[in-house]
């Protein structure tokens, strides 16, 4: 039977695959659309659903990694967030994600518990960590595309084409996942 392949670069990968297609559609949202209202929810509009994917990814950064030293990156206003600052926050989410993703690889393959973790409804092998928010972050990509259509923008081929484009780009050989989060900002994220 052939050796089992090491699966930690593309636990990694696929995160960051993810991450490029959410971060370039947020990029090419027209700028009309960013305060358009969901329709029959007024209150939430294409620049809060963007929003949220940033702040959960630190809500989630919060809550299962920082008793294990990673940063959690600032969340952004859901209200008024411009888009430049939320591609750059969705940056530092993401390496605060990777971070996370390459704990639990460090860990045996399971993100270690937290006191914070409280809901315990997500299991914390990897797999289905990344699972979890990839899944999640596809959930509100649709829903951009879907009130974009609902209310009269349907966004270009080029768009909503780019959501699909999966394959991998090119691994660059980097620093540990943490202290890459940690340099994006300094400090703190």
């Amino acid at each position: 039977m052939p050796a089992l392949p090491d699966l930690r670069a593309g636990i990694l990968d696929a995160w960051r695959t993810n991450n490029r297609v959410t971060t370039e559609l947020i990029q090419r949202l027209p700028p009309a659309l960013w305060d358009l209202s969901v329709p029959d929810v007024p209150r939430r509009t294409i620049r809060a659903i963007a929003a949220h994917l940033h702040n959960s990814r630190c809500s989630w950064i919060r809550t299962l990694g920082r008793e294990h030293g990673i940063p959690t990156p600032a969340r952004v206003d859901q209200r008024g967030v411009p888009p430049r600052q939320l591609v750059a926050a969705l940056k530092r989410s993401s390496a605060g994600m990777e971070a996370l993703l390459q704990l639990g690889l460090d860990s045996e393959g399971n993100v270690p518990p937290s006191k914070g973790y409280v809901w315990r409804n997500l299991s914390l092998d990897v797999a289905h960590v990344l699972t979890y928010f990839v899944a999640h972050e596809a959930h509100h990509r649709g829903q951009l595309v879907m009130v974009a259509r609902q209310t009269g923008y349907r966004l270009p081929n080029e768009v909503t084409g780019k959501l699909w484009w999966w394959k991998p780009e090119k691994s660059s050989v980097s620093k540990p996942a943490v202290k890459r989060a940690r340099s994006l900002s300094g400090k703190d994220l």
